[in-house]
Order: C-alpha cells, then structure tokens, then sequence
C-alpha cells in the first residue's frame, strides 16, 4: 500500500498574535482597495491612458489629417462607444473591478 508523500509533513504553526498585530499594523488590513468612491473622470482617464485606445485616436487624427472625413469619424466613433461601453461596466454594481473585491 502507497503512503501518502505529505505523511511526514507537519501541519503548519502560523503567526502569532503579536505577530499578526505587527503585521496589520505595518501593511493594514488584507483586502483590495474599494473603488466604489472613485469619480466617473477617474475612470475615464485611466481608459484614456492605455495604449490601445491612444493608437486608436492617433489613427483617427491621421485619418482627418489625411482628408478621409469618414473613416475618421467612424473610426472615432466606435473608440467612444467602446469608452463609453467600459465606463458603463466598471461604474455598474457588479462591474469587473468590483467582482475582484468579492
């Protein structure tokens, strides 16, 4: 009969009051960072920012600057409807940032 490879471990002590007192002390709490608070042009900002959506714009720039009016403003226009699509998801109750705190 085969015996267990975890036979020989022993369970695990852990930290002591003190220690656990210290160490909240130091880091706070072990939990993630609420950001129901955050303001809507925080969001908005930090969408901004990436750099797939500053290509984007880039690309819709280049596109007026070109004359091709059309394109352009198509191209712009789903870049903010897919902003306005992430503002919507990260603002709503449930939204992905949200379900991490859960």
């Amino acid at each position: 009969m085969a015996t267990s490879p975890f036979a020989a471990v022993s369970a695990p002590e852990g930290l002591t009051s003190a220690q656990v007192a210290d160490l909240l002390r130091e880091h706070g709490p072990n939990e993630l960072p609420s950001s129901r608070n955050r303001p809507l042009w925080a969001t908005a900002w930090e969408v901004v920012r990436e750099p797939m959506f500053l290509l984007l714009l880039a690309c819709g720039g280049i596109y007026l600057l070109l004359g091709d009016v059309g394109e352009a403003l198509m191209l712009l226009g789903f870049v903010f409807v897919v902003l306005g699509i992430t503002l919507y998801q990260e603002r709503k109750p449930n939204g992905p940032s949200r379900r991490c705190a859960t």
